[in-house]
């Protein structure tokens, strides 16, 4: 790889010199190791990239285009190597991220703002949406998921941490309502769901021994916006099963209350996912090092 990155070099250096003889002076070589050299990488192409004569010397088209992308990979070389001696990383371009609506404004959206901060010729789409999208296809650089992973050979993913469901309640809800000690009991209490495809979910919880139960009470209200159901929580209408990343400061607080504190969901994993390929860009690496580096100290602070 070496050899064939110096044969190029020379190649480059001969068009832009516009003689080997000129090519061989500014490189220290003689005329003949520059002309050995072009004639061994032709013949490693198998084309011919110099129309030579007496005493011109000019590029045949498929010399032209080996020359243009040569130019621009040995550019970005040497702009690496610049960057890397002056101890500056700098990622550019177009960063695409899919992640779930709440979370991602919650503890994506501030991460992604401070990489842009330290990165100024990065441009980031933060492209939040509850469905599952096709990274490939969609052309996304990186995705957030919460929950279990399908099987694929076509994507890599990396575990940023894990959320639980809690049963909670305002105490001014509790104060007036009937009593709660079973998981019985909240069919006789005011439920709040997140539907999904028009239909209720089931609630699956455990308890402390990890026993299993999955329980359907009948709501008496759907939202499909956790914040909403949040919200209606808040103004005292009634109880839900809420992520723990997204109540914990109001259960600190004391606004919010977990219900029957001995049962809560399994856990659900988090992940950040990115298509398989060669090599990594920069960019994408970057900013799978600041949502592992930084977002469960968010989520579990």
């Amino acid at each position: 790889m070496q050899t064939e990155l110096n044969t190029t070099s020379i190649f480059v250096t001969v068009v832009e010199a516009g003689s080997f003889s000129n090519a061989a002076e500014q490189l220290h070589l003689t005329r003949s190791a520059v002309s050995k050299s072009i004639a061994r990488l032709e013949e490693r192409l198998g084309v011919t990239l110099f129309k030579r004569t007496t005493r011109t010397l000019s590029l045949t088209t498929e010399g032209a285009l080996f020359y243009e992308h040569s130019h621009r990979a040995l550019a970005e070389i040497h702009t690496a190597e610049s960057l890397l001696d002056q101890g500056k990383i700098n990622a550019t371009g177009l960063l695409r991220i899919s992640a779930p609506v709440l979370f991602g404004q919650l503890y994506v959206a501030p991460l992604m703002v401070e990489l842009a901060q330290q990165h100024p010729d990065l441009q980031i789409e933060l492209s939040l949406n509850d469905r599952t999208i096709d990274l490939v296809e969609d052309g996304f650089d990186l995705a957030i998921r919460i929950g279990t992973l399908p099987d694929s050979h076509h994507l890599v993913a990396r575990k940023l941490g894990d959320h639980r469901m809690l049963l909670c309640a305002t105490p001014q809800y509790l104060e007036r309502s009937s009593a709660l000690h079973q998981l019985d009991d909240l069919q006789q209490h005011t439920t709040i769901a997140y539907p999904y495809s028009g239909q209720q979910p089931k609630w699956h919880l455990q308890d402390e021994h990890k026993q299993s139960y999955t329980i359907k009470p009948q709501a008496k209200l759907m939202l499909n916006d956790m914040q909403a159901i949040k919200n209606t929580v808040l103004s005292h209408h009634g109880i839900a099963w809420l992520p723990d990343w997204l109540v914990h400061h109001e259960l600190q607080q004391g606004t919010l209350i977990q219900v029957l504190a001995n049962f809560s969901s399994v856990d659900f994993p988090i992940h950040v996912l990115w298509p398989t390929l060669p090599f990594m860009p920069l960019k994408t690496r970057l900013a799978i090092d600041q949502l592992v580096e930084k977002l469960p100290q968010q989520l579990y602070a």
